[in-house]
């Protein structure tokens, strides 16, 4: 079912310096900002050769971003992104092995444009697992 990381997501208070540490000191190659207000939350991509990073910032008070910085104020990982090649294949497969999706179960559009879907971190060890349809 899962194919390769697309990203992983670092949560941090500070968008910019994040940009900053990871295109001047780090010499990575940074998408602009996008604001997600579906997810609440803004974006940056940091691009990799083989993967990237998604720096995430809380668009507003009610961003489950903003939860996440209140229990690790200095940011941290929030998340891992899977791609999968049929979403709502994976999703029934998920639930019927007694996984939980979050939400009302049917995918939101994520940041490139393609269905996403969030698995319950208890049920994959501590880990928020995104599943992104490729």
């Amino acid at each position: 079912m899962l194919g390769r990381v697309n990203h992983v997501a670092i949560a941090v208070p500070d968008l910019a310096a994040a940009t900053t540490a990871y295109r001047d000191t780090l010499g990575a190659t940074v998408s602009a900002p996008q604001a997600l207000p579906e997810h609440g939350v803004t974006v940056v991509f940091v691009e990799l050769p083989n993967t990237k990073i998604e720096l995430l910032q809380p668009l507003g008070t009610d961003s489950p971003i903003a939860a996440f910085l209140e229990k690790s104020p200095s940011g941290g990982m929030h998340h891992i992104c899977y791609e999968v090649g049929d979403i709502f294949v994976a999703r029934d497969q998920l639930i019927r092995g007694g996984a939980r999706v979050l939400g009302n179960g049917q995918p939101k559009i994520g940041a490139h444009g393609k269905p996403v879907l969030f698995l319950h971190p208890k049920d994959f060890f501590g880990t928020l697992i995104e599943l992104e349809q490729v």
